[in-house]
């Protein structure tokens, strides 16, 4: 069995068409046992899973490692929020890409400031700010995977006929792989370089302290 190229194509840029987000506007508004945040989780992103019928979303034990790990808020009488379900839902979309080191970096400081304040700029609004700046960049991804599989399917044009099909694919992979990797690294020295920063801060911070001390 032959895989069309093109057909391929028109297959990814439709299931991208397709891509479901849970809105904020989903959430309830009221706290959650952990069942519930569970079953809704499942139900809003079931279809997000290369095994839908097999992938399990979120599970007690994931929520609880997370909560230990310092990436999830602790539950008020074993109660969550909506704010908990968002910050469960960015796990979700980075546990795939990066580590558990790298998500606590990145949340802590949005969870320290953002959640569960009452003020006017809320975790919910920076939640639908994201989810609607991926939602428009949604054609421009889908043009530039478009040039991928184009670029990547004369990039072998003397290789045997029996070979060209699986060829074009392995190298339509390898330029995503690689796409992901570049990104991966930037991501990585983005969140080194929060780090450093943070590590600077809480030094100069300490320095402070010592000297008010010692002019005493």
């Amino acid at each position: 069995m032959t895989l069309d190229m093109d057909d391929l194509l028109n297959s990814i840029l439709g299931s991208m068409d397709r891509i479901s987000y849970i809105k904020s506007e989903d959430i309830p508004n009221i706290d959650l046992y952990m069942d519930q945040v569970t079953t809704l989780m499942d139900k809003k992103l079931k279809n997000t899973s290369r095994y839908p019928g097999e992938d399990k979303i979120l599970t007690k034990t994931m929520i609880n490692n997370y909560a230990k790990n310092n990436l999830l808020p602790p539950p008020v009488r074993k109660k969550y929020s909506k704010e908990h379900v968002l910050v469960l839902i960015f796990i979700y979309y980075y546990k795939g890409l990066l580590s558990i080191h790298d998500i606590q970096s990145i949340l802590n400081p949005l969870t320290e400031e953002f959640f569960d304040k009452n003020e006017a700029f809320s975790l919910t609004d920076i939640y639908d700010g994201l989810i609607q700046h991926e939602a428009d960049r949604i054609d421009h991804l889908k043009e530039d995977i478009s040039d991928m599989l184009n670029q990547s399917k004369g990039l072998f044009e003397n290789a045997p006929d029996e070979s060209r099909e699986f060829l074009d694919m392995f190298a339509f992979i390898s330029t995503l792989s690689f796409d992901v990797y570049v990104k991966k690294l930037l991501i990585e020295k983005l969140i080194d370089g929060m780090n450093q920063k943070k590590s600077s801060t809480r030094s100069d911070e300490k320095r402070s302290e010592k000297m008010k001390e010692k002019n005493k």
